[in-house]
């Protein structure tokens, strides 16, 4: 390992909530326009961005877009409240992008067709680095749950795993496999990727890991855009993948809580409240609903009230549920 990359070592950049990240936006390591962004002299209001060195980044302009991060890199302004990660082209690129001059700069990176076969490679490039890791599942490795579960403990058993603040889902490439692409006017939950979702839901999140939603490739069509937005919130999904600035405000949007979620989270996590209450109508379990209102309370911190929420009559928290 080179003496750059064990140089972050003491400098550990500090992990935040996945709600923090907000909804990404993709920007080719090609875009005429990188740093005005990483710098927020354009598109200010973006949380996260990610640098694509992959898909976006035809395999004949691989050099030529590593030579423009190499200038890039040094020039990014400190920014606290933006976070820049890279999506290297594979485990080769990421050991080439490590060497950069001013790779000090960007808080992470994102790990393309992640899977048992190229985990080691990925893993070990950034061992002893302090930056924060998003592996991405999209290959075939993925519709195997055998695969998915060794996968799952492997991560969760390593050292690494407190560096990895989201595991994300490549539901274009996953629909690829299948020689699919998702029909306009429908969601990912109306494709065979339902179930998929549903089981990398229950392998991953059980043992400590969150999952971002995939992106929405339809700019036209924000009816069904925000029917995915509020499937992949009851799937337990944190934060979704823009790809285009438009949809970024109306993806963050639906992350506001509403105020009876709010004062619900607030009372389950209360030590003075009972075991069971009932509240907005609802019932509430300390003992089922804690990590539920954890990330309520996580939502709220980044996102805040939904002023929009329609309210409904205040039931008494100190009430039996009975």
């Amino acid at each position: 390992m080179t003496i750059t990359r064990r140089s972050f070592q003491p400098h550990l950049t500090e992990k935040p909530s996945g709600w923090a990240l907000g909804a990404p936006l993709y920007v080719p390591a090609m875009h005429p326009d990188l740093l005005k962004i990483a710098n927020a002299e354009k598109i200010a209001f973006i949380r996260t961005m990610i640098i694509c060195t992959e898909d976006a980044v035809a395999e004949k302009d691989v050099e030529l877009s590593l030579r423009q991060l190499g200038n890039f890199l040094p020039l990014i302004s400190s920014i606290a409240s933006k976070r820049r990660f890279i999506r290297p082209r594979n485990p080769q690129v990421l050991k080439r992008i490590l060497d950069l001059p001013g790779i000090d700069k960007i808080d992470g990176f994102v790990l393309p067709k992640f899977n048992r076969a190229n985990r080691d490679q990925y893993l070990e490039a950034l061992r002893g680095t302090r930056f924060l890791i998003m592996p991405t599942l999209e290959t075939a490795d993925v519709f195997d749950p055998y695969a998915m579960r060794e996968l799952a403990v492997s991560l969760s058993e390593d050292a690494m795993k407190a560096r990895i603040i989201l595991i994300r889902i490549g539901g274009n490439d996953l629909l690829n496999l299948l020689g699919l692409r998702r029909p306009r006017g429908m969601t990912l939950y109306e494709t065979p990727l339902s179930g998929v979702i549903s089981q990398l839901v229950t392998t991953y999140k059980p043992l400590g890991f969150s999952l971002s939603a995939p992106v929405y490739e339809y700019l036209d069509d924000n009816a069904t855009l925000e029917r995915e937005i509020r499937l992949d919130m009851a799937h337990g999904l944190v934060g979704k993948t823009a790809i285009h600035p438009e949809q970024i405000p109306m993806i963050e949007r639906h992350y506001a809580v509403s105020r009876q979620d709010h004062e619900m989270a607030l009372s389950i996590l209360n030590r003075d409240m009972p075991a069971v209450f009932r509240m907005h109508d609802a019932m509430c379990e300390v003992s089922t609903h804690s990590n539920w209102a954890r990330q309520i309370l996580q939502r709220y911190h980044c996102y805040g009230q939904d002023q929009s929420a329609t309210d409904v009559s205040y039931l008494s928290p100190t009430s039996s549920y009975a």
